[in-house]
């Protein structure tokens, strides 16, 4: 993943920042293609690549501190000939060195696209004064997109940086805060705008304002790709998406006390489920294999829904999904100004299960509260179009989620393919296992996320169900299907809870009732989900 040379002696602490990260196996050659994974994108006559090596420059710990919050600012080194700064790179030490920054090149054939500041601003000094970082002030007509960091108060070069003319810059904003002290923040920064038809493209540099300043006036741009109508020149082909999918793909575990597992759509569909049309609800229709005969126009209304077989025992049984059948289905999207590519991967569950309630050591069962119809969920991988590499995972987790970088993943056997557990009963998505709470750690829902013997391999089976691009994927039907995938049986949670109540006794009994303003709105009816296409993810940036 790149070269890391060590500088940390001013401390005995050892961090894993000194160890640079290396997936558990070799990454493969890629098949074939016009452009991904070919090392550089052309932005519209600004050629950008990314450095992954660095030299150390400066840590937060040589201020005293020494503990997991500290970070450390490197300089990437070497920068290919021809190619020039843009910025700098910064990391929290608590994780082995895993990042990049975007360097540029000059390749149009009029205004140059890049240029050298003509002054700089001090934005910051270390307390032992041994490290400065600088903002560059561009010459008319560009913006900075990063800062030049030195060692000593002397101004940097004009020679050692470059600005970027303005029509290849868009707005950023602050991502994860990395370091935060008395005086200072320090955040990743990305593009503004995000989704699959933004321009915005992330160097992988940082920003550091002081506290309480206005993030939403920020001294730093992002990059823009102005040859964004040409996403086949650096997205991967078929066969290239089939290999990403084979090597980091997830393995979902589900948890030992699972009841409610996955299925494929075929399988849902042809084993009893209906569709229900307004005011026609005692004629529903059974579902073709592939959905052809769903409603394939228009948007939510409320007119349509599927539901389980009438009969009892079916209904049962198709309520615990097949796990044997189950499929994978991939949503193919350029990212970040299509310098990456985000393979969202969903899987359907037939049925969402009670929710579990957590009071100190007590489980607190809530009856029907959280129970659904019908269960899309996801985990997104976000690969870099630079080089293949596996950049970040997104874990959707009811209605929100979490990015984890692969040196945080769980690797399964020496691949790269890893591990993503799915909750007992509300199938929310995790990196690891173990209990997560929404409310408190005294009171809240439980998500219990634990490995089992029952698991589904991605890569073993799956299908593209829909590529953003020019590539030959054909939807299938039912993607098109805007309307809901269950039935909403609206019930007041505050009933449901007055039931939990008067079964129970003493303080138990007591404290159930503030669970009313823990449990999310999605928990208060048993409303089916609508389809991965209609989520706000589809076209945007997962939240």
């Amino acid at each position: 993943m790149g070269n890391f040379v060590s500088c940390f002696t001013s401390s005995n602490e050892t961090f894993p920042i000194e160890t640079s990260f290396k997936f558990p196996s070799p990454l493969p050659s890629w098949p074939p293609g016009e452009g991904f994974a070919s090392g550089t994108i052309d932005l519209g006559g600004l050629e950008v690549c990314q450095i992954k090596s660095f030299n150390k420059i400066w840590s937060t710990s040589q201020d005293g501190s020494n503990d997991s919050t500290d970070i450390t600012f490197f300089n990437p080194s070497p920068i290919p000939d021809g190619f020039s700064l843009l910025g700098c790179y910064c990391q929290p030490n608590h994780t082995p060195l895993f990042g990049w920054v975007l360097a540029g090149k000059d390749v149009s054939s009029g205004q140059q696209t890049l240029a050298p500041p003509v002054d700089y601003t001090l934005v910051w000094t270390s307390k032992d004064s041994s490290c400065y970082i600088w903002l560059p002030t561009p010459p008319e007509g560009y913006n900075p997109v990063g800062y030049a960091i030195t060692t000593s108060p002397e101004k940097p070069t004009f020679d050692s940086i470059r600005c970027v003319r303005s029509d290849l810059t868009e707005e950023s904003e602050t991502d994860a805060l990395l370091w935060d002290s008395k005086d200072v923040n320090v955040y990743g920064l990305r593009p503004k705008v995000r989704g699959r038809l933004a321009q915005g493209v992330s160097l992988g540099t940082f920003i550091i304002l002081k506290t309480g300043d206005d993030s939403s006036l920020l001294s730093l741009s992002c990059l823009k790709n102005n040859n964004f109508e040409r996403l086949t020149s650096s997205m991967p082909n078929l066969s290239q998406i089939e290999t990403l999918i084979q090597e980091y793909s997830p393995r979902f575990y589900f948890h030992p006390k699972e009841a409610y597992f996955p299925a494929s759509t075929t399988w849902y569909f042809t084993n009893g489920v209906q569709l229900y049309h307004t005011e026609e609800e005692s004629n529903p229709i059974s579902i073709e294999p592939t959905g052809s005969n769903l409603p394939q126009d228009g948007s939510n209304d409320g007119t349509y829904w599927l539901d389980l077989p009438v009969d009892e025992t079916d209904k049962e049984r198709v309520k615990k999904g097949d796990l044997q059948s189950c499929e994978a289905y991939v949503h193919v999207k350029p990212m970040l100004g299509a310098t990456f590519t985000d393979l969202a991967i969903w899987i359907f569950y037939p049925f969402n299960g009670p929710s579990t309630a957590k009071f100190g050591l007590i489980d607190i069962p809530l009856g029907r509260i959280g129970e659904h119809i019908g269960d899309w969920e996801h985990v997104t991988l976000r690969v870099s179009n630079f080089d293949g590499v596996l950049y970040r995972v997104y874990f959707a987790q009811h209605s929100g989620g979490t990015w984890v970088d692969p040196p945080s993943l769980e690797f399964l056997d020496s691949t790269n393919n890893f591990a993503a557990y799915s909750s007992l009963n509300g199938h929310a998505t995790y990196p690891v296992e173990g209990l997560v709470m929404q409310g408190t750690d005294v009171i809240g829902i439980k998500n219990d996320a634990a490995k089992s013997n029952n698991f589904f391999d991605v890569k073993d089976k799956h299908s593209i169900m829909a590529a953003e691009y020019d590539i030959d994927v054909i939807e299938p039907p039912w993607v098109n299907y805007a309307r809901k995938w269950g039935p909403k049986i609206t019930y007041e949670i505050g009933t449901e809870i007055a039931k939990l109540q008067s079964s129970l006794s003493g303080s138990v009994g007591s404290a159930i009732g503030s669970l009313v303003s823990l449990i999310p709105r999605e928990f208060s009816s048993e409303d089916g989900p609508t389809g991965p296409k209609m989520k706000v993810d589809w076209d945007g940036d997962e939240r």
